[in-house]
């Protein structure tokens, strides 16, 4: 194996590279990690936060110029624009690594919130048990169909990222990226508003969107999501492509001022 075809094997690997540092000569310390794993860790840790954020503030809905949207979709677009950085420089399994963690992390916040809204409150606590149940109770419900939407919309921009990798030979940065974000993201914003939204409508009385089933009937409360999905839709259609310089940006400064180079396209495993 040449010398470039074993470092593309290593950054392909993060997870499996870290622990053969961790078991070197120099004992696991941190100056044996390689910049290419700092920088994984350090993707991974923002990835992992704006997921959890966008999960816990979702359940907010703000008013726009286009209508009613969840404010969840402020944190978001950081995710699937780590997620394209990520698959560009450590390939599908870095790719897959990522998006596992970040639903480890998801679910560990999910068991938390359960735990908390279970546990007893003090007379001196600050939120009311109904207040603290209406927020994160709330939130434990978007956690669930987030989830489930997160793990469909990732792994399908993987593979449609990888697929147009491998069509341009690794060129295009701007096809591959906003090409797998265009179907990944309708995907993922029907899944998330269908099954919470829905959920609220059927299953949450005293919801806004409860009452309007009770007063107009559930044709009113699909329509209603049927327009909401269009918008964040189109809202994070357009983010992806102003994103675009900054996907470049990011590109240009791993590359030429970390010294990484991306990892090659996967052109066997596309069919």
């Amino acid at each position: 194996m040449s010398d470039l075809a074993a470092r593309e094997a290593r950054v392909s690997d993060p997870l499996r590279e870290t622990a053969r540092e961790v078991r070197g000569a120099d004992g696991g310390s941190f100056d044996g990690f390689r910049m290419e794993q700092k920088l994984f860790v350090c993707l991974v840790a923002v990835f992992v936060s704006c997921l959890l954020l966008g999960d816990v503030i979702g359940g907010k809905i703000i008013h726009t110029p286009l209508g009613p949207i969840s404010v969840g979709i402020l944190p978001f677009p950081v995710t699937f624009l780590l997620t394209d950085v990520v698959n560009d420089f450590y390939g599908r399994r870095g790719a897959r690594f990522l998006t596992l963690v970040g639903f480890g992390a998801a679910l560990l916040a999910w068991i938390v919130l359960q735990v908390s809204n279970a546990l007893p409150v003090d007379p001196t606590t600050y939120f009311t048990q109904p207040e603290f149940q209406k927020i994160f109770g709330g939130s434990a419900v978007l956690f669930v169909a987030s989830m489930i939407a997160y793990l469909i919309g990732q792994f399908l921009d993987i593979h449609v990222f990888q697929f147009w990798k491998a069509l341009t030979q690794s060129k295009h940065l701007w096809l591959r990226a906003t090409g797998s974000t265009v179907l990944s993201q309708i995907v993922d914003t029907i899944a998330i508003n269908v099954l919470f939204n829905g959920y609220t409508a059927y299953f949450a009385p005293g919801s806004p969107l409860a009452l309007m089933m009770h007063e107009h009937g559930a044709s009113a409360v699909w329509t209603w999501i049927s327009a909401k999905i269009g918008r964040e839709y189109g809202i994070k259609l357009f983010v992806a492509v102003a994103l675009t310089p900054a996907i470049y940006a990011l590109h240009h400064a791993i590359v030429n001022w970390l010294g990484l180079r991306a990892a090659r396209h996967e052109a066997r495993r596309v069919k």
